[in-house]
């Protein structure tokens, strides 16, 4: 990453501001994406990435967190800073009120928390059951083995997808998402993985119309939004998105997770000896570990805290970066297991808050469980080196071994 301060003219006024070449997509270090967010955010309040065609980036935490609840200026119909104009949409996470607020109203009893309390006993057995395949081997590749297969077929189950099929979305799931820049330059292989993943969608609608199941999928399709059917279009875009959040995030979060605890025996102590402090180091995880610097397209010309933002920019709001903030939470990166008050914002803030946290929340709170009783004690295989992809951020390896 390139950050070579070059200031510019913000204006006809002659005002300046910080510019210079920020990308956040490279294949790094873990946290290196994180830690250069902390460098940025105790330098600038914000700033203007010249890369590819260009976003402004706020690290500011309390303008951050303004700006996730304001949606009209800060539009969710692009959320990718270097697409302002995608060919896609990702229902319902890009629509603005009060479009969004109907789709929101029409998945919440899908992910409330009773509903999911009903689902406890299929997570906590899903989980021992994937456990038990590999428990006794002495090692794993954490990602394959378990954090992909995990939260993965649980999600398929609900909206009623085949199981067996996990690792076609899989590959699918990692060409929308986590391509370098220099494997998919201009997006056409996330293109093409996304047109596949609505092309399988829409023959499995006409299967769920034939044949309805007891799944998302099938009460969906019968949807109504003020009264009219939902075009057959929108519901695609919004399988999409379900897709592609419900093979991935819990995946993401679950290997930060464990990246920590390997590598930070005392904590990892504490969940073995300590299992009532599990909910609260999970929201501790999700914290220090956010991996989600979404993006916004502005709505009107406007100086919001002094950034000169114009209508049709593109602007970052880093999530991890606020999240880490020691201002807000004293040691900002430091994982304090059992943290008091954290009020982090992980899920995201404002009418987008992720739909699906209490599920997430759950998936998480089980795999820390159930993995310290069966393997109390692992550690990193050294020669497996663990880094993480930008944009959407994540580890990409993570090689763990035990005493069978």
């Amino acid at each position: 990453m390139t950050t070579t301060e070059q200031p510019i003219a913000a204006g006809a006024d002659g005002s300046t501001y910080p510019a210079f070449e920020y990308n956040y997509w490279n294949i790094e270090p873990i946290l290196s994406h994180a830690q250069k967010m902390d460098e940025l955010r105790d330098q600038y309040p914000f700033f203007r990435s010249t890369y590819s065609t260009g976003f402004w980036v706020v690290t500011d935490s309390e303008h951050v967190r303004e700006a996730l609840q304001r949606p009209d200026l800060f539009s969710s119909l692009a959320v990718i800073a270097l697409e302002p104009d995608p060919p896609y949409n990702w229902i319902p996470e890009m629509l603005d009120p009060p479009v969004h607020t109907k789709w929101r109203q029409l998945l919440a009893p899908t992910f409330s928390p009773g509903s999911m309390a009903k689902m406890a006993d299929k997570v906590r057995q899903r989980c021992v059951d994937i456990l038990d395949t590999f428990a006794d081997r002495g090692h794993c590749d954490f990602l394959a083995d378990f954090a992909w297969r995990y939260p993965t077929t649980i999600f398929m189950d609900l909206m009623g997808l085949p199981v067996e099929e996990a690792d076609k979305f899989l590959v699918w799931e990692h060409d929308i998402l986590h391509l370098p820049v220099d494997q998919d330059p201009d997006r056409s292989r996330a293109y093409k993985a996304m047109q596949d993943v609505r092309a399988y969608f829409a023959d499995l609608i006409e299967e769920r119309r034939r044949d309805p199941h007891d799944d998302l999928l099938s009460s969906a399709i019968s949807w109504q939004i003020d009264g009219q059917p939902i075009p057959e279009d929108d519901l695609l875009s919004m399988c999409l998105l379900m897709f592609m959040a419900g093979l991935d995030t819990v995946s993401i979060q679950l290997s930060y997770s464990f990246w920590h605890l390997a590598t930070h025996p005392a904590d990892r102590a504490r969940i073995v000896n300590e299992p009532e402090i599990i909910p609260s180091a999970v929201e501790e995880l999700l914290r220090a570990y956010s991996f989600v610097p979404t993006g916004r397209r502005i709505t009107q010309d406007m100086d919001f805290h002094g950034c000169p933002m114009k209508k049709g920019d593109m602007v970052v709001l880093p999530i991890p970066s606020v999240n880490r903030d020691p201002a807000l939470y004293p040691g900002g990166p430091d994982v304090v297991l059992d943290r008091k008050a954290n009020n982090h914002i992980a899920f995201g803030a404002g009418p987008h808050r992720c739909v699906g946290s209490h599920l997430a929340r759950r998936e998480l709170t089980v795999a820390l469980e159930e993995w310290h009783k069966r393997i109390p004690e692992y550690r990193l295989d050294e020669s497996v080196p663990v880094v993480e992809h930008g944009g959407m951020f994540g580890v990409d390896a993570l090689a763990l071994l035990w005493d069978a």
